[in-house]
Formats: C-alpha cells, sequence, structure tokens
C-alpha cells in the first residue's frame, strides 16, 4: 500500500542529518520526560525512532484518507450558515483521522498533551499533507499557533488552551482586515477593556482569515486608543465557546478550497491579553508569521512533490509517437529540472528548520536557567542564521511550487487543462504560496539585508569549507565561481549608496544567493546520499548557473537612468 513517508525516502534522508543529535539533546533536555510519560523517549535512538514511526502513520493517513479526499474536497468545500462553518465531508474525515492518531500539537511539550517533537519531524509531516492536499494542510498546520502561547501566554492561559490543542482543537491567527494586509500597522479592530467585567472586548471585521471559524483564535487588535501604527496593537486570545464573532462570509477562492477563508464580525466578542500591551505587532506577530512562512514553505514543498509525482506518472504512462512521452528529451528535461527544483527546496526547508529548532530549543531552555556563555553565542548564532534563511525558504520554495505546478500542467498536454487531472487543481492550490504570509515581494524586502549585511556570503563560504564527496568537488568549484561573481555584483550595486537602485536590484541579488545556498545543500546531500540526490545537485548546479548569469547580466549592463523605464 501507498504511504507518502516510505515513499519519499528524501525525508528519512533529512532525519538523519548529523545536526538531529544536537536538536534532540536540546529539545529533550537529558530525556527528562521519560520519568514522568511512558511515551517518552529515553536516548536519541529512541526519539528518532518514535519520531519515524509517527512520520509512517501521518504518511499512511495521507496516502489512504487525505490524498483519496482531496478532489471531492475540492468540488464540495465549506459552507456558511447562520455565522458557521461547516467543513466539506472529506475535511471533516481527515480532521477526525489526524486527531485519533494524535497529531496534533506535534510540537508542544508533553506536560500540555502534546508530543514535544522538534520543527524538522513536524516539518516533514506538514510536507506530507500538502503533498495530499495543500487546503487540508492550511487547517492541519494552524496548530502551529500554540507555539506563540506556549511562547508568550503566561502559565494560566497556557495550562487552558494548550492541552484543547493537542486534543484536537483547531486555530486561527485572525490579523488581516479590509484596509491592512500586508500593512499591519493598520490594523484597527478595536479592542476595549472592561473595568466592570475585568476582561477585553473586541469590536470590529477581519478578512481573509484561514479556517476564521476556529476553536481558539490569536487575534492582532489595537488595544491603544489614539493611535495609529503597530505601538498601539496587542495581541489576544479569542475562545470561540465565549461567543461574539461570526462568519460573514466564505471568500469563493481560486485553490485550497477545503480551507475556508473567512470574513469575521466581531460584537463585544471576550477575549484575553496575550503577552504584554503593545507588543501584538512588534514583537508577537513577528514571531507567529516566522513560523507561518516556513509552514508555507513545507506546503510549497509538498505540492512540488505533487506536481512532479504527477508529471512523472503521466510522462511514463502517456505514449506518442510510438514511445512513452518521458523518452523525448523535452519531457524528460522539464521532469529533471522539477526534481532539482523540488530538492533544492526541500533541504533549504530542513537546513532552516534545523536553525530554528536550535535556537528556540536555547531560548526555552533559558525560561529554566541561564544559558552558559558558549549557550548564548550558540543561541545567537542560529537565530540570525534561521532569520536569514526564512525568506528564502518561504519566497524560493513558493515560486519553485508555482513552477513545478506549472510544467505538470505542460507534461499533461490539454488533459492537464482539464479537472480529470489532479494537476489542475495543484496548478491553483500552489498559486496562492507566493501570495500569503507575505508575498515573495515582501521575502525580498526581509532578505535584501543579509545581502548587504554580507550574512548570505559569508554563509556560504561556511558551505564552500565544508568537506564533499570527491566526484563533487567540481560543481563545488562552480558554485565557488557564482559565489565571486555573486559578491562582485553586491559591490557593484552596494558601492552606488542609491537606496532606488538597490530595491530595484534586490530581487535578484537575493535569487543569486539562494540559488548558491541550495546549490550547496544539495552537494552536501548528494555527498551522504548520491542515489537519492547525485542527479539534482549536477542539474540544479547548471540551472543555477544559467540563473546566476542572468541576473549579473541584467544588473551589469542596467544604467540607473533606465530606472526611469520602470516607473509609473
Amino acid at each position: 500500500m501507498a504511504n507518502f513517508y516510505q515513499d519519499t525516502p528524501e525525508l528519512k534522508h533529512h532525519l538523519g542529518h548529523p545536526m538531529m543529535k544536537r536538536i534532540v539533546e536540546l529539545k529533550e533536555r537529558n530525556y527528562a520526560d521519560k520519568d514522568k510519560f511512558d511515551y517518552a523517549p529515553y536516548d536519541f535512538e529512541d526519539t528518532i525512532d518514535s519520531y519515524d514511526k509517527v512520520l509512517d502513520i501521518v504518511g499512511e493517513i495521507c496516502a489512504d484518507i487525505v490524498a483519496p479526499n482531496a478532489e471531492g474536497v475540492d468540488h464540495e468545500g465549506p459552507t456558511v450558515a447562520g455565522g458557521r462553518v461547516t467543513y466539506a465531508s472529506g475535511t471533516a474525515l481527515n480532521l477526525d483521522a489526524t486527531k485519533k492518531a494524535g497529531l496534533m500539537g506535534m510540537a508542544m511539550p508533553r506536560r500540555y498533551g502534546g508530543l514535544n517533537f522538534s520543527n524538522v519531524p513536524y516539518m516533514m509531516a506538514a510536507d506530507m499533507v500538502s503533498t495530499a492536499d495543500a487546503g487540508f494542510e492550511n487547517l492541519w498546520g494552524l496548530q502551529d499557533c500554540a507555539e506563540t502561547i506556549y511562547e508568550f501566554a503566561n502559565e494560566d492561559q497556557k495550562s487552558r488552551f494548550i492541552p484543547r490543542i493537542c486534543a484536537g482543537e483547531t486555530m486561527s491567527m485572525d490579523l488581516t482586515e479590509p484596509d491592512a494586509g500586508s500593512d499591519l500597522q493598520a490594523v484597527m479592530l478595536k479592542a476595549t477593556f472592561s473595568e466592570k467585567d475585568n476582561c477585553w472586548y473586541l469590536n470590529g471585521v477581519k478578512r481573509f482569515i484561514t479556517n476564521g471559524d476556529a476553536d481558539i483564535h490569536l487575534v492582532l487588535a489595537r488595544s491603544e486608543e489614539g493611535t495609529r501604527d503597530g505601538r498601539g496593537l496587542s495581541m489576544f486570545i479569542y475562545d470561540k465557546q465565549n461567543g461574539g464573532v461570526t462568519v460573514r462570509r466564505i471568500e469563493n477562492k481560486m485553490g485550497i478550497k477545503g480551507s475556508p477563508t473567512c470574513e469575521l464580525v466581531y460584537k463585544n466578542a471576550k477575549a484575553e491579553l496575550c503577552g504584554d500591551r503593545k507588543l501584538g505587532l512588534i514583537k508577537y506577530v513577528m514571531a507567529l508569521m516566522n513560523g507561518a512562512r516556513l509552514g508555507i514553505a513545507a506546503q510549497s514543498v509538498g505540492l512540488s512533490q505533487a506536481a512532479y509525482n504527477e508529471g512523472l506518472a503521466y510522462a511514463k504512462d502517456r505514449r506518442q509517437f510510438g514511445k512513452a512521452i518521458i523518452e523525448f528529451p523535452a519531457v524528460s528535461e522539464m521532469l529533471a529540472l522539477m526534481k532539482a527544483k523540488l530538492e533544492a527546496s526541500r533541504s533549504l526547508l530542513y537546513e532552516t528548520t534545523r536553525f530554528v529548532d536550535v535556537y528556540k530549543a536555547l531560548d526555552d531552555i533559558a525560561k529554566e536557567r541561564k544559558l552558559t556563555p558558549e549557550e548564548r553565542q550558540e543561541q545567537k548564532t542560529f537565530a540570525k542564521m534561521a532569520d536569514s534563511l526564512t525568506p528564502l525558504a518561504k519566497g524560493m520554495g513558493s515560486e519553485y511550487a508555482n513552477q513545478n505546478a506549472y510544467d505538470c500542467i505542460q507534461i499533461h498536454g490539454g488533459s492537464g487543462f482539464m479537472k480529470d487531472y489532479a494537476c489542475e487543481r495543484i496548478y491553483r492550490d500552489a498559486r496562492i504560496t507566493s501570495i500569503y504570509e507575505g508575498t515573495t515581494q515582501l521575502q525580498v524586502v526581509a532578505a535584501i539585508r543579509y545581502v548587504t549585511n554580507g550574512s548570505y556570503l559569508a554563509r556560504i563560504h561556511e558551505y564552500e569549507a565544508m568537506p564533499v564527496a570527491p566526484e563533487l568537488e567540481g560543481l563545488k568549484d562552480r558554485l565557488k565561481e557564482m559565489a565571486c561573481k555573486y559578491a562582485a555584483t553586491v559591490t557593484q550595486v552596494t558601492e552606488e549608496k542609491d537606496q532606488e537602485y538597490l530595491d530595484f536590484c534586490a530581487r535578484r541579488l537575493v535569487e543569486m544567493a539562494a540559488d548558491i545556498i541550495m546549490g550547496h545543500l544539495l552537494l552536501q546531500d548528494a555527498s551522504r546520499s548520491s542515489e537519492l540526490f547525485g542527479t539534482s545537485a549536477q542539474v540544479y548546479t547548471r540551472y543555477a548557473e544559467s540563473e546566476v548569469e542572468k541576473h549579473i547580466n541584467f544588473i551589469r549592463k542596467f544604467d540607473k537612468d533606465d530606472l526611469a523605464y520602470y516607473r509609473k
């Protein structure tokens, strides 16, 4: 029988990365939980075995339940009546299956009913769920909002809300409004504290809220009267059981149709302050969004996998001119590049996730005891690397998901334009990944400072110092040459000291850095498993060379006076 985990050996490869030893060591705190919980591991090997067994269950559920339900959910979709949402029947079955399997609250501590998994296996589960149905990932993956409650709420709130999430209750993050999309400083949903009732009440409208009729909501609202910027915003926890929020409508979307995207009306909705006032956007949403962007990177990788799977299967089966179309170079080249982009974005996803795991685990330990100087330095180093790679993982991963979905349809030809094939749904589902949780353009805005301050180049040099298999040294030399050209181009742009010129070149500079970094990651993977990654390392290095040269030539031949042609 099919199993998305067993059928994707690349996942187990990433689970076996050498850094997992340190991650597990930090996450399990010397395996202290083994004396309190019978399902807690007692050493590193036992922990990895637990990850492996749970991921196998996720792979089975994805193959046997979520994927077979995907087409029906896409056609049926959720409905709204009386201000409440009813999921598509297939979505309800998916949620029931993941709930019964104990797959909610995977990353939460055991004392709250979670599995205490690191982010790596959690992102692998998200990867597989997205391959099965990206729309369902938007519901199941919102359990990640519990991380914000764990990090910033008080102990009473943690003990009341996190066990409910681990038991299967759903979540949403209510950020955007009709006049506040990417610019969250413009949020105006009003939060008013009642001295009489000793609680907060929320009033206003939220729009484009994924899973907007969830059980528990994280809500960004304006708590400071008279303010109009981010300093007047706070984070709140809203419990559906208290009432006061209704769903006005569900958006009629292009894709991810199983995920209800709602417009919400708050009318004296009782809520609790999460953390401190005035830090809602400045601190809490930034942390929430970083986690969400990593989740969209995983969703993008899952969609890339789905597109590749569909394209490969069709190319093997479809015959023209007396042979399978996979035998035609034009088609085989497309598939090879699809696979290379998939593996490059997956390698970047898990590299970023490993960095997140280390610094978040140290953050958590710091709440229990004082970190040693070495641990503080480790925390600082990995936090910086995670922050720098997250916009690349989200930005490049989502763009590759869209490109792979496009190529999947192209391989199918006219059949791909019909609803008879899954590639049509995958294409529609992929489109949103480069838009929500920060468009690709906003990921460039987040990433460009790591170009100008030299962080990406420094990271590239670190990869250059890592050993690779002897047969890959030639590819490594080509990546080194790309890095030299990239560094020279960065210098060319920054020496102009012209912000508009830098902004115009930013996307190309960021993409060059990402291409080189992903090339090195594939070399590392191919060194550990040539069978899985050797071909993709070759294909992607050649692709990266062409992309880097393209961007360099554009910038080299571009005159600042040419900016006038791009102004409107």
